[in-house]
C-alpha cells in the first residue's frame, strides 16, 4: 500500500509515524521551503501526550518541554499575585499524564520529524500538491516538481487553506470575525523571568491585557494581545501594547509573529472516496482552550491505523467530526468569554484534556456513554517485572484483557490476575505461546479502572480506545 500525506505539520507527522511503523509506504510532502520555526500551537494536552507515548516520542518530548507555569500578574504597573490557567493534578494510576505539557509547535515538529526518520521518511519539501484525480483503485497526485504518482490513499493535513479540501470540493462552512484581531508572536524580553508566565493589564479593566508566556528551551516567550486597528504584527507595536499597561518591560527581539482573526469552522465531509482530510484542513479552531494542534494530532492517530488496515474507514468521519465539533464549541465558548471581559476567561478544567473523548454509539436510552479510553494501570509481568498497561498496549496492535480467567491462544492477548490467583495450565503452560500471557494486577487498579467482573473481556484498539 501507499499513502501520500500532503502536509508536515503536526497531523501530517503523526499520520506519517502511525503508517510507517505499520510497513505501510508513505510520503510526506509539504509546499513550504523551509520548516515552520515558531511555538504557534505550544500547549500539549494529557491524551496528546499519551499518543505521543505511543509513538515513542514522550520522553523526548519531557525532556525538550516544561509544565505549565503561572502567571504573575501586574495591574496598573503593580504586581498583584500569581493566577494559575488550571489546577494541576497528581498522576494517578489510570492517567499518568493528567496536566498539559508546553513546549513550542517547531519543537514538537522536530521530534517527530527525527521519529519519522527512523522509519525511512523525510518531510519532502517545496513539493506542492497541484492536482488529484481518483477513481476505485487509487489516487494520482500531481505535485509541482512536475511529477505524477499514483497512490492507493491520500490524506489532506494542509491547513485551514487545504488545497486538497479544495479539490475535492468539499465545503467549510463557518465564520470569521473581522471585528477582533489578537497579535501572536515570539518575543524576547531579558527583564522577566522565564520561570514564570507575566499578565500586564489595567487595574480598571483586568482581563483585557498582554500576556507573555514562557517557551521552554527557546529564551523566549509567547505574546499575544488584543490588537488595535491600524497596528502590525511588528515589535513596535509589540511594545507599544505593554507600555500601555506600565509594565516596564522591555522587548529586544521576536521571531515567529501573526495577526490572528476567530476563524470557526468544520469541514463537511472527512473523506472523499480515498481522499481524507485532518487536522485543520478539516477543523479551525480559535487559539483559547489550546486545542487545534491537539485535535489534528489525534485525527491522524485515529485515521492511521484504519488507513493500514483498510477497515472501518468510514467510521473515521464519524468518530473525529463529532470529537471537532464539540472542541470548536468550547474552544469558541472561552474566546467569547475573553472578547466580553468574563472573570472566567482564564480559567481551564478537564474538558479540554481529550481524555473523555468516547466513540461509542448512544446506549437503548439514547445517553452517549462517556470516556472509552482504555485506562492505564501498574501491573506485574509473568516474571514479576512491573509493567503498564499503556506497555501492553504500545504498538500498532489490538490488545486483548480477559479478567480472572484464561486469554485466549492470540497474540497480544493478557488474562489480569488478582494477587493469589494461579494462572491456569493452558495460561503458564506451553512454552513460548503461554509464556507471559498473564498479568497481576497487585494494586487492583486495572479491575478497579475497567469496572472488571472475573470473566470480562475488552478488546483495546491500536489507538487506545475500547472496541
Amino acid at each position: 500500500m501507499r499513502v501520500l500525506v500532503v502536509g508536515g505539520g503536526p497531523t501530517g507527522l503523526t499520520l506519517g509515524i502511525e503508517l510507517a511503523r505499520r510497513g505501510v509506504g508513505v510520503r510526506v510532502v509539504d509546499k513550504a521551503t523551509a520548516y515552520f520555526d515558531g511555538s504557534r500551537g505550544d500547549s500539549l494536552q494529557p491524551r496528546t501526550l499519551e499518543v505521543f507515548d505511543d509513538l515513542g516520542v514522550l520522553d523526548a518530548v519531557r525532556a525538550a518541554g516544561a509544565p505549565p507555569a503561572p502567571l504573575r500578574v501586574h495591574l496598573g504597573g503593580r504586581f498583584v499575585g500569581e493566577h494559575w490557567m488550571a489546577e494541576l493534578r497528581e498522576p494517578r494510576p489510570g492517567v499518568p499524564c493528567p496536566n498539559p505539557w508546553v513546549l513550542g509547535q517547531s519543537q514538537t515538529e522536530g521530534i517527530l520529524r527525527a521519529r519519522l526518520r527512523e522509519f525511512g521518511v523525510r518531510v519532502e519539501l517545496d513539493t506542492a500538491l497541484t492536482g488529484l484525480e481518483q477513481d476505485a483503485d487509487g489516487v494520482t497526485a500531481r505535485l509541482a516538481t512536475g511529477e505524477a504518482a499514483r497512490f492507493d490513499y491520500l490524506v489532506g493535513a494542509d491547513g485551514g487553506a487545504s488545497s486538497v479540501r479544495k479539490a475535492i470540493g468539499v465545503a467549510f462552512p463557518g465564520t470569521t470575525d473581522e471585528t477582533f484581531r489578537a497579535l501572536v508572536g515570539d518575543v524576547t524580553a531579558p527583564d522577566l523571568d522565564l520561570t514564570s508566565g507575566h499578565w500586564f493589564a489595567a487595574e480598571d479593566h483586568p482581563v483585557a491585557g498582554v500576556a507573555l508566556t514562557p517557551l521552554p528551551g527557546t529564551g523566549q516567550f509567547q505574546f499575544i494581545s488584543p490588537l488595535v486597528e491600524g497596528d502590525d504584527a511588528s515589535l513596535e507595536t509589540m511594545q507599544a501594547a505593554l507600555d500601555r499597561f506600565s509594565a516596564g518591560v522591555r522587548l529586544t527581539g521576536h521571531g515567529w509573529s501573526t495577526v490572528w482573526r476567530p476563524n470557526v469552522r468544520l469541514a463537511e465531509r472527512y473523506r472523499v472516496g480515498r481522499v481524507f482530510l485532518a487536522g485543520d484542513a478539516a477543523h479551525v479552531h480559535p487559539p483559547t482552550g489550546g486545542q487545534g494542534l491537539n485535535t489534528g494530532v489525534q485525527d491522524a492517530y485515529n485515521l492511521g491505523w484504519k488507513l493500514a488496515a483498510e477497515t472501518a474507514l468510514d467510521s473515521y468521519e464519524t468518530e473525529r467530526r463529532a470529537v471537532a465539533a464539540r472542541v470548536l464549541g468550547l474552544s469558541t465558548d472561552l474566546l467569547d468569554k475573553y472578547v466580553e471581559g468574563s472573570a472566567d476567561a482564564h480559567k481551564r478544567g478537564e474538558e479540554g484534556y481529550g481524555l473523555d473523548i468516547t466513540y461509542r454509539a448512544p446506549d437503548a436510552t439514547g445517553v452517549l456513554v462517556t470516556g472509552d479510553r482504555a485506562p492505564d494501570a501498574p501491573l506485574l509481568d509473568a516474571d514479576g517485572k512491573h509493567v503498564r498497561l499503556f506497555d501492553l498496549f504500545r504498538g500498532p496492535h489490538f490488545t486483548r484483557l480477559v479478567f480472572g480467567a484464561p486469554a485466549p491462544e492470540e497474540e497480544h492477548a493478557y488474562a489480569v490476575l488478582r494477587p493469589g490467583e494461579e494462572p491456569s495450565r493452558e495460561i503458564s503452560d506451553g512454552g513460548r505461546r503461554g509464556r507471559g500471557r498473564y498479568v497481576v494486577d497487585a494494586e487492583g487498579h486495572a479491575f478497579a479502572g475497567y469496572a472488571a467482573k472475573p470473566g470480562d473481556t475488552f478488546l483495546v484498539r491500536p489507538d487506545g480506545y475500547l472496541a
